[in-house]
């Protein structure tokens, strides 16, 4: 699947760090949830409307906000595998 534009804009517009909220742990804006939070319960099989039942205060885009980051920082953290020299 192709990397869409603006995906990177998808989360930064949705998630912040503040040193002053959750010891500057990444936080869906206007909100105390984590973004660890989201992605452990994503990670456990939860539907992203059990999220949203578990935490009123985020959207749906919140949720999809949270995969867009694990997508972006999945493809930056994953090593290369190693080509073997052909001679």
């Amino acid at each position: 699947m192709a990397r869409r534009r603006g995906e990177a804009q998808a989360y930064s517009n949705r998630i912040t760090r503040d040193p002053k909220i959750c010891a500057g742990e990444p936080v869906f804006n206007g909100t105390r949830v984590t973004l660890r939070t989201v992605l452990a319960s994503l990670a456990d099989g939860d539907r992203p409307e059990e999220i949203l039942a578990d935490f009123p205060s985020l959207k749906l885009e919140d949720v999809q906000a949270a995969i867009a980051f694990a997508a972006a920082s999945a493809e930056e953290d994953l090593p290369l595998p190693a080509v073997p020299d052909i001679q």
